[in-house]
Order: C-alpha cells, then structure tokens, then sequence
C-alpha cells in the first residue's frame, strides 16, 4: 500500500477531473520539477515527444532540461476526456527560446493514474509553433494562471 496520495482519487468525475487537471497545470507553472515530480508514482513511464523514460528522477531530470530551455514558461490544460482512472487533456503553452524566439506548443495528453491518485503514465504529442511577442496570449506573472484568465476554448485556441 502506498502511503504517498494525490487527490482527487479515481474513479473521476468531471468536476474532480478538473481539479485534478488544474492541479497539474498549477504544479507545472510553478517550474518547479521536484514539486512536479511528486505527482508521478515512483515508476511513472512517460514519452514526451520522442523521449521514452520512467521514474521520478528521469522526471525530475526531464522537468531541468526543458525549463532551463523554455524560458517563461506559462501553461493552460483543459479537459478532453476522462474515464475511472484516465483523463485525457489538451494544452498550450507559451515560452521563449534563449535568442528571445517566441513559441506556442499545442499539444495532447493522455493520464492514468493509480488509486491513490498518481500517475502513472502520461503519454504527449507536442507541436511547436513560433510566434511574435505580439501574438502572445499568456501574460500573467510567473506561476499560476490567474482564476478568471480566460481558457484555452475562451481564447480560440
């Protein structure tokens, strides 16, 4: 028995898979790759991308890597789909490369998570956009998005 827990817990509702996708989306923007890491189980298998790996250190190694590359980072999750223990999510995020480049990534997600409430695979499929400073659409300070920020489906996105 697993004495870490993450709730909600499956099987999901629509109401606690939107908590737990906020949830996701707050840890994220944190850039916070320990914090992250934590809602994964010790095992987690991820592709992100072409990248295969597992386990919370791969995660928390991955997590480095990206954000020290994707500079002010700032994400938006919303639900696509969920089941007992599945959610599947649509995202956007926005960052900057270190020539001062600007992208959007769109992408998808596909969760399961185990009964207390860790993931314990996420599979994404991730497009990368380059875009003026002037097409940007996230402008909140660093870390979460403001309630009230308009979602993804609210900016045509």
């Amino acid at each position: 028995m697993s004495l870490e827990t993450k709730p909600p817990f499956p099987p999901f509702t629509l109401e606690t898979a939107g908590q737990k996708i906020r949830a996701a989306e707050n840890a994220w923007n944190s850039r916070d790759p320990a914090r992250c890491a934590q809602a994964y189980t010790v095992d987690s298998t991820w592709r992100n991308r072409a990248e295969f790996f597992s386990g919370r250190e791969a995660i928390t190694a991955f997590l480095e890597r990206k954000w020290a590359a994707e500079l002010e980072y700032r994400l938006i999750k919303e639900l696509w789909a969920f089941t007992d223990d599945r959610i599947a999510v649509r995202f956007a995020y926005e960052w900057h490369d270190a020539a001062g480049q600007w992208f959007r990534s769109y992408g998808n997600e596909n969760w399961q998570f185990d009964e207390y409430g860790l993931m314990r695979q996420r599979f994404a499929s991730i497009n990368d956009l380059a875009i003026s400073e002037a097409d940007r659409l996230f402008h909140w300070p660093q870390g979460p998005r403001p309630d009230g920020h308009p979602s993804l489906s609210e900016l045509g996105l």
